[in-house]
């Protein structure tokens, strides 16, 4: 019997073995899917808990609720992957594949960044893990005066529009708490705009400007001095807080370094663009977070990624040639504070376009506008996410990007 084994338990993860369980015949094929703990956390939710929107029970199940029947799901830190032999060495066992799928995501690694950890989840704090977030929410309900500066430290990083719905919704939440006036909120980017296109990024700064939103752009943060709560650039550049929300780097799994899989020390494997394939590595499929598509670290990525890997893999194993259908479709609702958001549809060629989604013409969600409806597609998202997407089931996106409802110049 052959061997696939799925590294990461996650959104990627769960999706992809979900999709490959119903195509591969029991009889030829097992999968196994190894991840260090039984905790999924519903990634998109963390944003809402500083604010008190979501609570931690709200956005955390167990993986095994999303891990089909027959196959075999490993509670276990991974140590190495060794391509020469085809194995996955863990604390505990060893698992020989003939196929492997990296799906292990980023974390956070707030230790790169000299001077952030003297004052880590005390005086600086992160809203991309549930301790973050829920120390956040402590800090936010405090604050009531002063400085806040959200801060991004390097690209690339998860889910790219989440500085700007965090600001926004700031900007909502002191303003409902009749504090507004006696805050400063700054959004301070590495980007030399909002947002990484230029027509998305145009439309977000004009909401930052009206919001009072301040924005420092082309920031090379240096180090954080904690003691008088400044951040310092390459350049010098002091900017004061008296709350620091922090996006550090974003770095892969240290083994996939350590195995040689990863193509620096940042920990991203090197991944064909099109067809989710490694590019360095024979039987080996990457995708999520954890890939180096040139486009954002986000959910829908993902999801629409993923549809192309599963047809690849499918392919591959019947000796038939890959295709090169995956072209960067990305889409994201972005919450822009008092019940409203924006949505934007990109890939690799086109940047986010006005018009109507997903029916064209018709919505009910408005392209790169703000509107009731798309916050409220936000908001039921969850509910898609739990009981439609990390399952596997058919989605009615296509995993290609249409121009159907854009209105191009």
């Amino acid at each position: 019997m052959k061997k696939l084994v799925i590294l990461g338990a996650g959104c990627a993860g769960s999706m992809v073995a979900n999709k490959l369980r119903k195509l591969l015949s029991h009889h030829e094929w097992s999968i196994t899917i190894i991840d260090q703990d039984d905790k999924h956390v519903y990634q998109p939710g963390l944003l809402f808990i500083p604010f008190g929107i979501y609570k931690a029970e709200d956005v955390v199940r167990s993986r095994s609720e999303f891990i089909p029947k027959g196959v075999n799901f490993v509670v276990d830190e991974i140590v190495a992957v060794d391509t020469e032999t085809q194995r996955v060495e863990t604390t505990a066992g060893s698992y020989k594949y003939d196929k492997i799928i990296i799906c292990t995501g980023v974390s956070l690694a707030p230790e790169e960044i000299p001077g952030l950890m003297d004052g880590w989840q005390k005086t600086a704090f992160d809203f991309y893990t549930l301790e973050g977030a829920a120390n956040l929410g402590q800090a936010l309900r405090e604050f009531r005066s002063g400085k806040l500066i959200l801060n991004i430290a390097e690209f690339p990083f998860k889910c790219p529009v989440a500085p700007l719905e965090f600001v926004y919704l700031a900007d909502a939440y002191f303003t409902e708490r009749g504090v507004r006036d006696q805050i400063e909120i700054r959004l301070v980017t590495p980007l030399p705009g909002a947002f990484t296109k230029p027509k998305a990024s145009a439309f977000f700064s004009q909401l930052i400007e009206q919001k009072n939103i301040k924005i420092t752009s082309s920031y090379d943060l240096a180090e954080v001095d904690t003691e008088n709560k400044k951040i310092i650039s390459a350049g010098g550049l002091e900017l004061e807080y008296d709350l620091l929300v922090s996006i550090p780097p974003n770095v892969g799994a240290r083994y996939l370094v350590k195995s040689g899989l990863a193509m620096d020390e940042i920990g991203y494997v090197k991944t064909n663009h099109h067809t989710l394939k490694a590019e360095d590595f024979d039987n080996m499929f990457v995708l999520g977070d954890t890939t180096t598509l040139p486009t954002s670290k986000a959910g829908s990525v993902a999801h629409f990624s993923a549809e192309v890997l599963v047809e690849n893999f499918m392919r591959e194993i019947n000796n038939e040639p890959l295709r090169k259908d995956f072209d960067g479709h990305a889409n994201c609702f972005i919450e822009t504070g008092f019940e409203k958001a924006a949505l934007i549809d990109f890939n690799y060629e086109y940047e986010p376009l006005p018009g109507k989604f997903p029916l064209p013409g018709l919505g009910p969600f408005s392209l790169l506008g703000e509107s009731k409806a798309n916050h409220w597609g936000k908001m039921m998202f969850k509910w898609v996410y739990w009981n439609k997407l990390v399952s596997g089931e058919e989605m009615p996106l296509e995993a290609q990007m249409s121009l159907a409802g854009k209105f191009q110049d």
